[in-house]
């Protein structure tokens, strides 16, 4: 029947044909649920884990009128932005080793990349309270060595939030900017070397500029990563080192307020959602599901 319908409208009905158990998938497994956010955020909240059908407004203005949501929106903003440029700095190294390096076993360089995923990441994050904390090896290191004659208070600030957000994220980093690395003719370089470059041009010139796709894909991933976070502020941050992911958690989780939770991951989703329409606009997406894949 698709084939007549096909050949009667002089249109290939079987790519839709193929696609669609999946999007039946996605508009079953997302799209609907995310409506159900959506209309809840109209909900009344009465007590706690009790509330009512109602297309009232008052979960918005509370969202709009208390400025506590705003410093928190710009506080998760501005420690994602800290986060994505740390694993930038930090990834390009590694991931320009991995895509030049002769060493035969260039396969093992990425096993080891991508060994931290192996371990769940709440371990990987926990992990750092027996590094940093009061008892942890650098204190217990630095006692022994005669240097302090107290432990340091290493965690629960921002600093911590921050290393463990590039803890977690920076083989995302590594893994974009290495595949744009990768695809890179190296013809080119050595064009430009013949034509007078040094090493440092050539790289400054070519390799850099080829790069950048690789490293705006991982910039983004890293962003959107660490801004819907909450368990590393959760685990390593203190009371003023929160992001807004962890007010959805505790206005759902732990005030039981689900309208106003649903209200809060709207606004998460519609601010990350932004950038990636942004990069899509002038990047293109099929640099980040190159990357991806």
């Amino acid at each position: 029947m698709a084939r007549a319908l096909a050949q009667d409208e002089g249109v290939d009905a079987r790519p839709w044909v193929l696609l669609a158990p999946a999007l039946l998938a996605l508009f079953l497994l997302m799209v609907v649920p995310m409506a159900i956010i959506f209309v809840f955020t109209f909900y009344e909240y009465i007590d706690v884990a009790v509330d009512r059908p109602a297309f009232q407004f008052e979960n918005w203005r509370w969202f709009f009128e208390d400025s506590f949501y705003h410093y928190a929106i710009w506080q998760t903003l501005r420690i994602s932005a800290i986060t994505t440029l740390v694993c930038a700095l930090l990834g390009f190294v590694p991931a320009y080793f991995i895509a030049n390096t002769t060493y035969r076993h260039k396969w093992l360089l990425m096993l080891l990349l991508i060994l931290p995923f192996w371990v769940s990441f709440i371990i990987r994050q926990l992990s750092w309270v027996h590094v940093l904390g009061s008892q942890g090896i650098v204190n217990a290191a630095l006692l022994w060595l005669g240097v302090i004659d107290e432990p340091l208070r290493l965690l629960y600030n921002e600093a911590t939030v921050v290393m463990g957000l590039v803890h977690f994220l920076l083989p995302f980093m590594i893994l974009n900017i290495y595949v744009s690395l990768e695809g890179i003719d190296r013809n080119l370089v050595s064009a430009a070397r013949t034509l007078g470059c040094t090493e440092w041009q050539a790289f400054r010139e070519v390799t850099l500029p080829l790069s950048l796709p690789g490293l705006a894909a991982g910039s983004l991933l890293c962003f959107v990563l660490a801004g819907g976070s909450y368990v590393t502020p959760l685990i390593l941050g203190g009371p003023d080192n929160f992001l807004f992911g962890n007010l959805i958690y505790d206005t759902i989780m732990m005030e039981l307020n689900w309208p106003m939770g649903a209200t809060l991951s709207v606004v998460l989703l519609v601010l990350l959602g932004s950038l990636v329409v942004i990069y899509g606009r002038f990047m293109g997406l099929s640099r980040l599901y190159k990357s991806l894949n």
